[in-house]
């Protein structure tokens, strides 16, 4: 790879409007250094999240010590627990003090293709490493103790790398997967943005409404039938 690709991304990069760094992201790199090795990620897929304005997002309701990191500085990561068993990773953006972020949906990984393979030995292909946000955050080895990591400086660990940019007229948008938000509003935004015919992108999935059963009580006839 060429000099400029490794060069990494500055801060400005990220303080600017969701909408705008998301599919900006696509194609960049996103390097994780462990004590087991490094991996590095090239970015097929995000969704957008605009903080108090957007209903699908962890801050609509405002600040929370689960959500604080989304309300900057940007370039810092936002890592929250999901389902009781994943973990997501997303970067901040815009300002500080505004809360949106860009959650990393899937990728390629492009370098610690093995150290990969020995955090998901269920893959069967490659291009499943990655595919998925709970799968992304095994592969690059990210838990609950990087969120908050500023990948905009030297020594944490994280760096976000200029990579090669996605060609504008190979990205595609649509409703972000499985998002309902508040009065189910959160679906309609087509704030999800992935490389088109990239084997690596995750297969699309509607939000799913949980149903919630009431119990049934039956009550006895007075005849002494049901």
């Amino acid at each position: 790879m060429s000099p400029a690709p490794r060069r990494a991304l500055p801060r400005s990069f990220f303080d600017r409007p969701v909408l705008d760094v998301a599919p900006d992201l696509l194609g960049r790199l996103l390097v994780h250094e462990t004590h087991d090795g490094r991996t590095v990620l090239r970015i097929t897929e995000v969704e957008a999240y605009n903080g108090v304005d957007d209903p699908g997002s962890h801050a609509y309701r405002g600040r929370t010590p689960r959500n604080s990191a989304m309300f900057g500085p940007p370039g810092h990561l936002y890592v929250y627990f999901t389902y009781g068993m994943h973990f997501c990773v997303n970067v901040v953006c815009g300002p500080d003090g505004k809360a949106s972020a860009v959650l990393l949906r899937a990728g390629e990984i492009v370098e610690g293709v093995g150290l990969a393979r020995t955090r998901r030995p269920g893959a069967k292909r490659d291009t499943e490493l990655a595919q998925g946000p709970a799968r992304l955050t095994v592969a690059l080895g990210i838990g609950r103790e990087h969120n908050g990591i500023d990948a905009c400086v030297a020594g944490t660990g994280f760096r976000l790398l200029r990579g090669t940019p996605v060609d504008p007229e190979m990205i595609r948008s649509g409703p972000r997967t499985g998002v309902a938000g508040d009065g189910g509003d959160g679906g309609r935004y087509p704030w999800r943005f992935y490389a088109a015919e990239d084997r690596t992108v995750s297969p699309y999935r509607a939000h799913v409404p949980r149903v919630r059963r009431n119990p049934v009580r039956v009550s006895a006839d007075p005849s002494g039938t049901l």
